[in-house]
C-alpha cells in the first residue's frame, strides 16, 4: 500500500513539472501573422501591454459609423493594415469594444476587433486594438492577452520573472511596484524636481558628467531624494514623438539581488508604475513569464 502512495506521488510530481514547463518561448521579435491580412510581421513581444495592437489606417465602419466609438461596437470595420516590408492589405474584423489606452500623453480610445494572430501553424482568437503604428518600428505589438495562451518570453536564459515585480533601487532605499516590460529597451524611473549643477539649458548633452539631484517617490507615496552622475542622455520614441531624457546608473534589483543598470528619468506621476523595467536590465539575468504571480 505505501509503496503505491510513493509511486502515485511521484507520478503526480512528474506530471506538475511536464506540466509546468510545457510553454512555448518567445524572443523578443518573433515572424507572425494576422490571418486574414496573409501578412508576415515583424512582430514585438511586450509585456507591458495588456492587449496586442495592429497598425491600422483608412479605418471605415461599413454600414456607417456612429459619432460616439462605443455606439459602432458589434460592427464591421474595415482597415488597411501594412507589415514591415510595405506589404498592404485590406481586410474586415467585428469591432468588440473600444479600448481606453493610458500612456504619459494622455489617453486615447482605440477599437478592439477579434483577429486570429500567431504563428500560421498556433493562431489564437484574440482581442486587438487598431491604431496608427506607421512611425513604429514594429507594425504588430504582442500583448498579455496573446502570452497567456502558455508562453513566456525569453530575453536572457537565467531566471523567471512575472509581468509585476516588487524590486528595490539601492540608493532611494525604496521598494517599487514594478512593470516589466519587454517593448522597452531600457529602465525608466519616476524622477522630479530634477535639479544639474551648472545645468546647460540649450543643450542637454552638455550636461554629461554632471552631478544631478532629483526626487523619486513609489506607489505608496514614499519618496527620496537621490543624486549621482548623469551617464548619458537617452531619445525615446514613442506614438506621441521624440523627448531626450537624462540617463543615471543605479543598482536596481530583488533587495540584496540589486545590479548596476542605466535607468532614464521621466515624471511618471500619471502612470500607474513608478519603475519600469525594460530589456536592458532583463537581458542575460530574466525571461518574463506573464502568467507568474509575484
Amino acid at each position: 500500500m505505501f509503496k503505491r502512495i510513493v509511486i502515485s506521488t511521484l507520478l503526480c510530481l512528474l506530471s506538475i513539472s511536464v506540466f509546468a514547463s510545457n510553454k512555448t518561448v518567445l524572443s523578443q521579435v518573433e515572424t507572425m501573422t494576422v490571418a486574414k491580412s496573409g501578412l508576415q510581421y515583424n512582430a514585438r513581444i511586450d509585456t507591458g501591454a495588456v492587449n496586442t495592437s495592429l497598425h491600422a489606417v483608412d479605418l471605415e465602419i461599413i454600414g456607417g459609423a456612429s459619432k460616439k466609438m462605443k455606439s459602432n461596437v458589434g460592427k464591421i470595420v474595415e482597415f488597411t493594415t501594412e507589415n514591415e516590408r510595405g506589404e498592404k492589405k485590406r481586410i474586415q474584423a467585428e469591432i468588440v469594444s473600444t479600448s481606453r489606452v493610458k500612456n504619459s500623453q494622455g489617453i486615447e480610445t482605440r477599437y478592439m476587433v477579434k483577429l486570429d494572430v500567431g504563428f500560421p501553424s498556433e493562431l489564437h482568437d484574440i482581442h486587438v486594438n487598431l491604431r496608427d503604428r506607421s512611425h513604429m518600428n514594429y507594425k504588430l505589438l504582442i500583448g498579455r492577452n496573446f502570452l497567456k495562451h502558455n508562453y513566456i518570453v525569453d530575453v536572457s536564459d537565467k531566471k523567471t520573472i512575472g509581468p509585476l515585480a516588487e524590486l528595490s533601487i539601492k540608493q532611494t532605499g525604496l521598494m517599487y511596484n514594478t512593470r516589466i516590460d519587454t517593448g522597452a529597451v531600457e529602465n525608466s524611473l519616476h524622477a522630479v524636481n530634477i535639479r544639474v549643477e551648472n545645468e546647460d539649458k540649450v543643450n542637454i548633452e552638455n550636461n554629461i558628467g554632471k552631478m544631478i539631484t532629483f526626487t523619486t517617490a513609489n506607489e505608496k507615496g514614499e519618496k527620496a531624494d537621490v543624486r549621482t552622475k548623469i551617464r548619458g542622455t537617452s531619445l525615446i520614441r514613442n506614438a506621441q514623438g521624440t523627448e531626450r531624457r537624462y540617463m543615471v546608473r543605479l543598482s536596481v534589483g530583488e533587495p540584496r539581488h540589486e545590479f548596476i543598470v542605466d535607468v532614464n528619468l521621466k515624471d511618471r506621476t500619471e502612470m500607474g508604475y513608478k519603475l519600469l523595467i525594460g530589456r536592458n536590465w532583463l537581458q542575460g539575468h530574466y525571461m518574463v513569464d506573464v502568467s507568474k504571480k509575484h
